[in-house]
C-alpha cells in the first residue's frame, strides 16, 4: 500500500474502540514500519498557553490542547499550517500542502512570518506494521483527503459529520448515524 501520510482517517461506527469513537485522525506518518496520526476532533478544556506558554498566542481557536491518541499523552505533537507561499521554515517539517509538524523547542516568536496558525495534541495515534492497513480493510475506518482547514477548525466536534457529508452518497448518510444504532 502506498502512503497514506496526510491523509484522514475517519472512524465508522463499525469500529467500536472507544479511544477512536467518531474520531476524524490525520496521519502525519505512514511508512512499511508503522503509522502515526493525531486525533483532530477531541479538545480538552486546558489552554495552550496554560502549558507551553507563548505558542498559546499561535493557536488557532479553541486555543486548547487536544487529545492526539492513547500513546504517551504525556507528550506533544504540534500540528501547524504555513502562511502562503512560505515553503521553509525552522523546525517545521511538511506533512502535506501547507500542513507539517514544529519542533516546540523553537522559539515560537521566531516563526511568526512563516506559520499561520498551530494546533496541538497530547500524545498520539498509533499503529504498527500492516495493523492500519489491516483495521481499514475490516471497516474501521475510510480513508479520504484531507483539506488544509481540516486540523484547524474552530467547532472541532463538528469535523466527523462535516468530513463525511462532503463526500456525497451513501457516506453523506453515514454522518446522521445514531452513536448507538441499537437504541434507534
Amino acid at each position: 500500500m502506498e502512503s497514506m501520510t496526510g491523509q484522514l482517517l475517519v472512524a465508522t461506527p463499525a469500529l467500536k474502540d472507544p479511544n477512536f469513537d467518531r474520531t476524524v485522525v490525520l496521519l502525519v506518518a505512514h511508512e512499511p514500519g508503522g503509522a502515526l496520526g493525531v486525533v483532530l476532533n477531541r479538545a480538552t478544556e486546558v489552554p495552550v498557553s496554560e502549558v507551553l506558554g507563548n505558542w498559546g498566542a499561535m493557536a488557532r481557536d479553541p486555543a486548547v490542547l487536544f487529545e492526539g491518541g492513547p500513546v504517551q499523552p504525556e507528550s506533544a505533537i504540534c500540528l501547524a499550517r504555513t502562511h502562503p507561499g512560505v515553503r521553509r521554515a525552522r523546525g517545521f517539517h511538511r506533512v502535506s500542502g501547507s500542513i507539517g509538524t514544529v519542533d516546540l523547542s523553537v522559539d515560537p516568536e521566531s516563526l511568526q512570518t512563516s506559520l499561520a496558525c498551530i494546533r496541538v495534541f497530547a500524545g498520539y495515534s498509533g499503529w504498527s506494521a500492516g495493523q492500519l492497513e489491516e483495521e481499514i480493510s475490516s471497516g474501521s475506518w475510510f480513508v479520504f483527503d484531507a483539506l488544509p482547514g481540516d486540523a484547524f477548525v474552530e467547532r472541532p466536534d463538528d469535523l466527523w459529520p462535516m468530513v463525511l457529508r462532503r463526500q456525497g452518497g451513501i457516506l453523506a448518510a453515514v454522518a446522521h448515524f445514531p452513536p448507538d444504532v441499537a437504541l434507534n
